[in-house]
Parts: C-alpha cells; structure tokens; sequence
C-alpha cells in the first residue's frame, strides 16, 4: 500500500508527537480532536519542537519548512479518515473512548485504508472488532516522546493481516523507527515491564525505602535505565500509568495492582509534568 496522507486521532501528548514525526517523514498529516484548544496547544508544542531542533542544527531550513507544510490541525474526524490511508488512534486509554472513535473510523476511513491503535495495553483484537474491517488492523505502539524513541511495537490481532503488518512496518520505519512484532498478549513486552518497575519504585516510595531521588538515581546508574521510573512516570502521565496498572491487574493479577501512592497521587491531581506536579514538582521551572 502506498501510503500519503495519515491521520492522528487525539492531540495529546502522544498524538501530536506521532503527528509531528509522520509529518517530518513527508507524509501530509491530519492531527484531530475534539477540542479546538488542545489542537492549538499541540500546534504550538510542534512549532516550538521545529524550532527547537532547527536551533540544534537536528533539522535543516528546509525540512522544518516542509514539516509544519505537511501538518494541518482538525476538529472533522469523518472528512479527515475518509482520505488517509493510515489512520492511527491515540486517544486516552479508556476502552468506551476508544470504541466511539474506532467505531467512527471504521464508518467513514476508505475501503483498503490500514488503521492502527497506540494503545500500550489493550487487546488489539477487541479494538480491531469496533471497526468492522479486523483483517486492517494493528496495534502501533509508539513511546513518549515520540521524536526521541526509536521503537515502534507491532501487535496483530486475531485476524490482522500480513499485509497490514507490512504496510504498518514500512510506515513506521519512514518515520525513522525501528520495530519488534509481538503476539497479542496483555502489556504487550514493553508495558509490562515498565508497569511492573513504576509501580515497584511507588511502593518503595510509600514504604520510606529511599528519597524519590534516590530510587531514581539508583535505578538510572546502577541499573544503566536513561530515566529513573519516578521520572518517567510523570512523564508518561501518573493517570495513564494508574490506568494501564488497572487494566494488568485486572487481566495478569495481583502482580500489578497499583501502588495506593500512586491511586492517591492521581486523586490529588498530581499527574506529573502536565500538571505541573507529579511525584516532582515542575511548577517553578515551568516559571522560569
């Protein structure tokens, strides 16, 4: 499949760096939402990350001019899947959201279009059936943040095809990704051990073994990690992190169930650094 036109369903945090990835690899990308002004934070968060690597020589003139040229921003989901040729969905990990949106995917996307979900625990066959065309769908994983991570997960469901593995892969590594093929199972590889590894570093904070510091420092030189899990996880968002723990504990058992730290810290609104506060406090380096 000659793939052109892509569109990324869900302007958040991983949405609009899918977004600005495809857009960088010459495909033209249509980011959408619901909500016009988290379309415009994301316009804003994507100039910013052009400029950015344009002021650290990453980009050149001309491929920052064609970047923000292929993106355009939009709040029509059916005239926008209706002309792409990949569609990929990355709203919250909430299965009644993503059914909705799947649900108007697989209503309005072309015939032979491949769709694709950046779901990092959900069973890729139950997603697949919302769409009414199972054979053209995939679980396409992408880590925070997106332009940094190298690594796409592919995850096949039940009655997903060769081909669309195949034109998902070929897609991915236009984006300058590298990807592993793995069978559907809960947490996938990547989710279940950093679930299993957050949630440890919060029981370790709730049990006064060392500073937050400490468990980050620790694991990030004594276990080679780039990012301490405490770090990550106000990163990634302590609410996703409390949701995919959820759903382990719900499929995988005991193993999982989420520290009540971390349950206590999503109910306080401390989700990490887009809130300004997580288990670290960003409020005064977002004032300087």
């Amino acid at each position: 499949m000659d793939i052109q036109h892509v569109t990324v369903i869900g302007a958040g945090v991983m949405g609009r760096g899918i977004a600005y990835v495809s857009a960088l690899a010459g495909f033209t990308t249509t980011l959408v939402d619901v909500a016009t002004d988290q379309l415009d934070d994301a316009q804003q968060h994507i100039e910013a990350l052009t400029k950015k690597g344009l002021d650290r020589g990453k980009l050149t003139e001309k491929a920052a001019e064609h970047l923000l040229g292929n993106l355009k921003t939009s709040t029509d989901m059916p005239a926008s899947v209706a002309k792409s040729q990949l569609i990929i969905e990355a709203v919250p990990e909430q299965k009644h959201i993503k059914q909705q949106v799947l649900e108007t995917v697989g209503s309005h996307a072309s015939l032979d279009c491949v769709i694709a979900s950046n779901t990092s625990t959900m069973s890729p066959t139950e997603l697949a059936s919302f769409t009414n065309r199972p054979a053209q769908f995939a679980v396409m994983h992408f880590f925070n943040p997106v332009h940094r991570m190298k690594l796409v997960e592919i995850v096949k469901g039940l009655e997903t095809t060769d081909e669309t593995v195949t034109a998902i892969r070929a897609a991915a590594e236009q984006m300058g990704k590298e990807t592993v093929e793995v069978n559907e199972f809960p947490g996938f590889v990547t989710s279940r051990i950093s679930a299993l590894v957050g949630n440890e570093a919060f029981y370790m904070l709730q049990e006064g073994i060392a500073t937050a510091e400490d468990i980050d420092k620790a694991i990030k030189l004594g276990l080679n990690y780039p990012m301490g899990p405490l770090e990550l996880g106000d990163l990634v968002g302590l609410d996703a992190r409390l949701n995919n723990l959820k759903y382990l504990h719900q499929t995988l058992g005991e193993k999982f169930r989420p520290a009540p730290l971390l349950e206590t810290y999503v109910k306080a609104g401390r989700l990490g650094r887009k809130t300004g506060r997580g288990v670290y406090d960003y409020r005064e380096k977002n004032r300087g």
